[in-house]
């Protein structure tokens, strides 16, 4: 699965296509963002509207880090998300 680095505050961030389907399927993608450092792993998960493309890696190369960014800030932990399997 292709993935994009992002740094923000300082961190560096993997982000992913989550592949988990909605009703929505072509309408609505999910995405994980994962850093992984000395302390453990994080994860935290999103959907968006692609504006462009219908496929979730293309989708997902066309998205400007400025649009990462924001998608990260409206983020949630991976506990309270279906894409992470509700793991924490």
């Amino acid at each position: 699965m292709p993935s994009r680095p992002l740094a923000i505050d300082g961190a560096e961030w993997r982000v992913y296509p989550s592949g988990f389907v909605t009703q929505y399927d072509r309408d609505e993608f999910g995405l994980l963002f994962i850093r992984d450092s000395g302390d453990g792993r994080e994860i935290r998960t999103t959907r968006y509207s692609p504006a462009g493309a219908k496929s979730r890696e293309q989708s997902l190369a066309e998205l400007t880090d400025a649009q990462l960014r924001v998608l990260f800030a409206e983020s949630q932990p991976s506990a309270t998300s279906p894409e992470a399997g509700y793991q924490g």
